[in-house]
């Protein structure tokens, strides 16, 4: 059978499914964003894509910074939660039971539970129709100790990570390899077939 043809639009699945903090003291909020990624590593650049009528919107245009906090099974709700309810009329923090944390650099809140927060100072803002991209530097990244071992090696993985696909929140399930692993040397297998 011949594949469908769609209108345009975005079917690039899984996506990381984060919450973003914003604001400050006075005014924190999350907003859980997809439309998110690295851009450069040298230096280290990311983005979000946000839409002009959300709450978060305006208080990362005038705070200038915002914080990349990445989910995990155990805070699947509240990434949900703050996807779908304003900031403008609740305090996010306090109904998922979360705590925001200002030690950091530019006093952005980050959220403690998550075990990854990326700080992160805006660039550039690009207004591109349904959401504007704002690209920014990321200024530092906070990691929970607990997934550290005694070589100081960060083991990421273990903190139970989800995603987002096409409506569904997911875990991200069993190594099946590794970075490179299709380019490793193999050991030579014998011929045993001889010669008659």
């Amino acid at each position: 059978m011949m594949k469908q043809k769609w209108k345009p639009g975005n079917m690039i699945y899984p996506l990381p499914a984060v919450m973003v903090s914003c604001g400050n003291h006075e005014h924190a909020n999350i907003i859980t964003i997809a439309w998110t990624g690295t851009i450069c590593t040298n230096p280290p650049m990311t983005y979000v894509s946000i839409r002009p009528s959300r709450y978060s919107y305006e208080l990362i245009k005038e705070t200038g910074c915002f914080v990349i906090n990445l989910t995990t099974r155990r805070l699947t709700k509240a990434t949900d939660y703050c996807g779908v309810k304003s900031g403008k009329d609740r305090d996010k923090f306090k109904d998922m039971r979360l705590t925001p944390s200002y030690e950091n650099e530019t006093h952005c809140p980050m959220i403690d539970e998550s075990p990854v927060n990326i700080e992160c100072k805006v660039k550039e803002i690009h207004e591109l129709g349904s959401h504007h991209m704002f690209i920014a530097d990321i200024l530092n990244v906070y990691v929970d100790p607990h997934y550290i071992d005694e070589k100081g090696k960060f083991h990421l993985n273990k903190t139970d990570l989800i995603a987002y696909s096409h409506g569904a929140y997911l875990t991200l399930g069993k190594e099946i390899g590794t970075f490179g692993y299709s380019i490793k040397s193999k050991k030579k297998v014998k011929n045993t077939n001889k010669m008659k």
